[in-house]
């Protein structure tokens, strides 16, 4: 649905500036404001340059407090922000470098808070049934499965 109002490339400009000073953005989601907003791809053009030029729009800058935000915030696993970070078309070199933000004694103390959490909330008796859906959970959640496995060895007795 596009809006009613029309915009001046100068009027895009600052619209975006505040856009992407709010919170960090990607380009897909800068692309898809200027497609809402009705801007010709020749516009769109000379704002995202505007942008980047100015430090507004920046892909690393992104893929990391994604990563950041999705782990600290949601509780994420590696997996589901790569899925994620990938959905926004953010590259390899790009997802890999924010997935560093990370830290790994961090990641695994995250990992066994929920494993610990989950077990406690299920009244499930036989003991491969709770297993299984401790493992479903945290792999919802976006944690890798070996981990996930040495995790459930030590702190679960199946």
């Amino acid at each position: 649905m596009k809006t009613t109002k029309t915009y001046t490339v100068n009027e895009a400009k600052q619209a975006l500036e505040h856009y992407c000073a709010y919170q960090e953005r990607c380009h897909i989601e800068v692309l898809a404001k200027l497609n809402n907003m009705g801007m010709i791809p020749q516009a769109q053009e000379i704002i995202i340059l505007h942008l980047l030029k100015e430090n507004y729009l920046n892909e690393e800058r992104f893929a990391k407090s994604y990563a950041r935000g999705k782990f600290l915030i949601k509780n994420y696993g590696r997996i589901r922000i790569e899925r994620g970070l990938k959905q926004k078309q953010i590259s390899a070199y790009l997802i890999n470098k924010a997935l560093q933000e990370i830290e790994e004694q961090k990641y695994l103390e995250t990992l066994n808070i929920l494993l610990e959490k989950k077990e406690a909330s299920i009244s499930e008796s036989n003991p491969y049934k709770k297993k299984k859906k401790i493992v479903d959970f945290l792999l919802r959640k976006g944690y890798e499965y070996a981990l996930i496995e040495a995790s459930i060895r030590k702190y679960i007795k199946i």
